[in-house]
């Protein structure tokens, strides 16, 4: 149950534009400009049926998810939703793939900064990044939606600039645009579970329900503005990029939307792609340190992380330790990681937590109707997870075992604590 003491409540400061444009910022990030490459090599000719089994996915997730935060707008997402729902071990586990999965996804979009910043010190520029960025959301909500805002503008622009140069190119063909399964239904998912990966921002709107003014009314109408306006964007850009380079062109791409200016014959344009790229990964960096530090405050109030973490600062109303101790993690991992690991491991983390949310939006309602959407979400999360390369797999199911197993130690020392109580 949520405190609302004055010492840890938030304040309520963000309107339906404010909550959309935190969701953009996630999804409209660094995702559109690296995504398309790596699945468009793992789907081939039918990277755009991944793109619509990731709408999909992503809007039976986002209607669950607006769902649930009408119910329940608090602090902390998924971690709330399942622990309401479903018992504590649910949400706990809904929690802990959510901060260990979206940390590790803040540490990746830091080393797409550095990577087109200044690709020599990338870890470097990566830690600053996320030090500055830890500072603005330490300043207030507030201010981070209105820095969001500029950002998501600065993006778009990028994007319709890519949009329309490819597509009145010479060089832009439809024929490109044949769709089919030139690598297989397992190909198609796969792409379909890294498109995900860049859909997933709209997350980031329930996990600040109680920053939301009126979140019952705010919440469920942000969240499918969010996503339709990034699906249309997302649809827009593949489609462009493929007329110039097709399938095989943009799969061996390294930096997709870079190239995709370039075969169109506007080379001058690219220098403007990479800072669009950088700026794109700084406002999914920004948002995702918020999700994840609210996450972690709606955890450590139910003493599931260390109840230290629950502290709100009086003046600016965040929660600045675990804002503080979110920062510090992604900084010591931007300085030390790999971005593929840390963006493979991060996908399975994010449909892990996705399944849950859908499983409790499942018991919302007994009628047959209203359960369709969380069953097609549920079921395309767990076929999207274990679609992902084996190695994110592996990786994802150790790592959640290894949160199963904590909670179960804790729930045991618990227990003998009580027991122990009893008998003195």
């Amino acid at each position: 149950m949520t405190q609302s003491g004055s010492n840890t409540s938030l304040r309520r400061t963000l309107g339906v534009g404010d909550a959309v444009v935190i969701g953009l910022g996630s999804m409209v990030g660094a995702g559109i400009f690296a995504a398309l490459g790596p699945a468009a090599a793992a789907a081939g000719s039918g990277l755009l049926l991944g793109l619509g089994v990731a709408a999909l996915v992503a809007y039976c997730n986002a209607m669950s998810s607006a769902r649930l935060a009408a119910v329940y707008p608090a602090s902390g997402g998924t971690y709330v939703y399942g622990r309401e729902r479903l018992g504590d071990f649910w949400g706990y586990l809904a929690g802990w793939s959510f901060v260990v999965g979206k940390t590790a996804s803040c540490a990746a979009m830091a080393l797409t900064v550095g990577a087109y910043v200044w690709p020599g010190q990338a870890h470097a520029v990566a830690v600053a990044a996320v030090v500055a960025l830890t500072a603005v959301n330490y300043g207030g909500v507030h201010k981070s939606a209105w820095l969001t805002r500029v950002i998501v503008a600065v993006v778009l622009a990028v994007l319709a600039s890519v949009v329309v140069v490819c597509l009145g190119s010479g060089e832009s063909d439809a024929g490109r645009l044949d769709i089919g399964l030139s690598s297989g239904a397992g190909g198609v998912l796969q792409a379909a579970g890294l498109l995900f990966f860049a859909f997933a921002g709209y997350a980031r709107i329930a996990t600040l329900g109680e920053e939301v003014r009126d979140p019952a009314r705010t919440i469920p109408r942000a969240i499918p503005l969010a996503l339709g306006i990034a699906l249309v964007v997302y649809a827009a850009v593949a489609v462009a990029a493929l007329s110039v380079l097709g399938s095989g062109g943009l799969g061996d791409a390294s930096a997709p939307l870079a190239d995709a200016v370039r075969a169109a014959g506007v080379p001058g344009l690219v220098p403007v792609v990479r800072v669009g790229a950088a700026v794109a990964a700084l406002g999914s960096l920004l948002a995702l340190i918020l999700g994840v530090s609210r996450t972690t405050l709606a955890m450590a109030r139910d003493r599931r992380l260390p109840g230290a973490l629950a502290a709100v600062h009086p003046r600016f109303q965040v929660p600045h330790r675990a804002e503080l101790a979110v920062g510090t993690v992604v900084a010591v991992l931007a300085a030390t990681t790999d971005v593929r690991g840390a963006i493979g491991f991060s996908s399975f983390g994010v449909l892990a937590y996705y399944a849950i949310a859908n499983a409790s939006a499942w018991t919302l309602s007994p009628a047959p109707v209203a359960r369709v959407v969380p069953v097609v979400g549920l079921v395309g999360c767990v076929t999207l997870a274990f679609a992902l390369p084996g190695v994110s797999v592996a990786v994802g199911t150790a790592v959640l075992g290894v949160g199963a197993a904590a909670y179960a130690v804790r729930q045991w020392w618990g227990s003998r604590g009580r027991g122990r109580a009893a008998g003195s």
